[in-house]
């Protein structure tokens, strides 16, 4: 195999590799959102049954709902990076 050839076969390999990983690291926006999910239904089920601690517990739900986001923000920063960087 001339080198040529070598050079040419190793950026494909790069390429599909770089496009496996952003596609790996874009799972966790997928994660993201049933985290998100998740902690409203969560709050609620506990709002309905006990209404007056759901005033208490509102302000958690977004706080916890935000750090989740933020993670699926990040894992998209991660996904953008891992395709467009040289």
């Amino acid at each position: 195999m001339d080198p040529q050839a070598a050079r040419e076969m190793a950026a494909a390999y790069m390429d599909a590799a770089k496009f496996i990983g952003a596609g790996l690291a874009a799972i966790g926006m997928g994660a993201a959102a049933i985290g998100v999910g998740t902690i409203f239904g969560n709050f609620l089920t506990g709002a309905l049954r006990n209404p007056s601690a759901a005033d208490g517990q509102f302000g958690r739900a977004f706080i916890g709902a935000a750090l989740a986001e933020g993670l699926g923000i990040f894992a998209f920063l991660v996904a953008i990076l891992l395709l467009f960087v040289k």
